[in-house]
């Protein structure tokens, strides 16, 4: 019977294919912001269901907002929303993309 593969071995394998791995890599600031959001409720001490209420809206939405999911991206005034409610500010910055030959022929 053969050994099952870990998800590390899976997650290694797949990222070797380059056009994988640049989906994954295209993912990472979406990932960062949804784990600083988190970090951030869990640091005040707060469930989804309290925040929930702090910002007047269902538990399901915070799921959905702190939840990784392309098709569902947040507007920037409910990310400013979550932050106000555990006393942050939100900043935007916007860095020049490195040339490569795709975009500077």
């Amino acid at each position: 019977m053969s050994k099952r593969p870990t998800f590390e071995a899976f997650k290694a394998e797949a990222l070797s294919d380059p056009e994988v791995r640049a989906e994954y890599d295209a993912l990472e600031d979406d990932y960062q912001l949804k784990r600083r959001m988190i970090a951030m409720r869990k640091a005040a001490g707060l469930t989804q269901e309290q925040m929930a209420e702090k910002l007047g809206t269902k538990k399901s939405s915070i799921s959905r907002l702190e939840s990784i999911n392309a098709e569902n991206s947040p507007r920037l005034a409910t990310i400013e929303d979550y932050a106000r409610v555990l006393g942050y500010v939100t900043k935007v910055e916007f860095d020049p993309i490195p040339p490569t030959d795709d975009l500077h022929p």
